[in-house]
């Protein structure tokens, strides 16, 4: 776009998708009488999934609006907690996501995952189809218009990934509840009905098991839980503190 500048600010926390707007956080964008607003916002980098109001000379516009020269626009981030409405909360996480996705689900939280890259409009469509909100670090993806919604994972880090995605969605966790592996829900069995996967050792000094109703996994309280109860205390302390 090569015709009349409009300014474009942006809210602090956005910054980090447009280089361009810093250090003073605005920057001036062309427009060309056609293009909405949400386009010209993406076009500087901004996914709309991390876009919340849209203001243009202080009023709030939708991201349909096409600007017009001289116009002072305002992009704010989007609030916390974000509602997503028309299906219960669950996610979609891409190939790059794989320990928040198991992290997810041990808080019982409904969390899809692509252990293999299936490519965008394949990962677009799936959150379309099953109205799931897709996480990613993949800007490209996130800019798709097929999807159901969308959120951008900051950090590289899991447990800031963790932290951010139940701070920003505020999804019900019902910790113990799903399949680590495959997201499948988890009932309660007796030892003789999973004997079959248990080594003399695990079927001598443990009693209680559940298993996925989905892939028949066996679960215990084995070598790992006490950093997994640390996991799922500190989701269920932090969610206490936000109310």
């Amino acid at each position: 776009m090569n015709g009349p500048e409009i300014h474009v600010a942006f809210d602090p926390g956005l910054l980090l998708f447009v280089p361009r707007a810093r250090p003073t956080g605005a920057t001036k964008a062309a427009t060309d009488g056609v293009s909405s607003l949400g386009h010209v916002v993406e076009s500087l980098g901004v996914p709309l999934t991390e876009v919340g109001a849209l203001l243009v000379d202080g009023r709030e516009v939708p991201a349909g609006h096409v600007p017009a020269a001289g116009e002072s626009v305002t992009v704010r981030a989007v609030e916390h907690p974000q509602r997503v409405p028309g299906a219960p909360l669950r996610f979609l996480l891409d190939v790059h996501l794989g320990t928040l996705a198991r992290r997810l689900r041990l808080l019982g939280v409904d969390t899809a995952y692509e252990s293999t890259d299936i490519g965008d409009p394949a990962l677009a469509a799936r959150s379309a189809a099953e109205q799931r909100v897709m996480l990613s670090r993949d800007r490209g993806l996130l800019r798709r218009r097929e999807l159901w919604a969308g959120a951008f994972v900051y950090s590289t880090r899991p447990e800031e990934q963790l932290t951010y995605v139940l701070d920003r969605f505020r999804p019900e966790l019902r910790p113990w509840s799903r399949c680590t592996a495959c997201n499948g829900l988890l009932r309660q069995v007796t030892k003789d009905e999973i004997a079959d996967q248990l080594r003399g050792g695990t079927h001598r000094t443990y009693d209680v098991f559940a298993q996925c109703a989905e892939c028949g996994r066996a679960y215990w309280k084995g070598a790992h839980h006490e950093q997994l109860v640390a996991i799922v205390e500190r989701a269920v302390a932090s969610r206490s503190e936000r109310g």
